[in-house]
């Protein structure tokens, strides 16, 4: 099941991509795709949906960003070997952990703003993980 959030900025509502690569409106179903959803047993419930019966989005609509409600978003720089050569870097000891603002999460053909008066401006893909149980101190597997 292909999950996301479709809609104007700011006003996305859940959806997802059937199994015909149709894309439904599932805000009829859940408020977003966020929090309890992402359980294992909120995406069971999901699982179970005719999704045939779910409401057509408009070819054409906005994609937005992926889950909604981010609480934070951490960052580790400098995670593989091949990065930190690109950067004439080398691979840290501990991880180079930061933060970036929420507001920098956007849909996948969003326009991506570039601050004024920015000077150098790099690219990056992130990988995003939703983390459903807590965790501290895990052992490396």
């Amino acid at each position: 099941m292909k999950l996301l959030r479709h809609g104007p900025k700011g006003q996305e509502k859940p959806g997802l991509v059937d199994a015909n690569g149709v894309v439904r409106d599932l805000s009829g179903q859940i408020e977003d795709i966020a929090g309890d959803v992402l359980s294992d047993s909120g995406l069971a419930r999901l699982a179970q949906i005719d999704t045939a019966s779910l409401p057509e989005v408009s070819a054409g609509t906005r994609l937005g960003p992926c889950v909604g409600r981010v609480g934070k978003f951490i960052c580790i720089g400098l995670n593989y070997s091949d990065h930190a050569a690109e950067t004439g870097a080398e691979v840290p000891a501990e991880p180079v952990v930061f933060n970036k603002w929420t507001s920098a999460i956007c849909g996948p053909n969003d326009d991506v703003e570039i601050p004024r008066g920015s000077e150098k401006t790099d690219w990056e893909v992130e990988l995003g993980v939703i983390i459903g149980k807590g965790g501290r101190y895990i052992d490396e597997a």
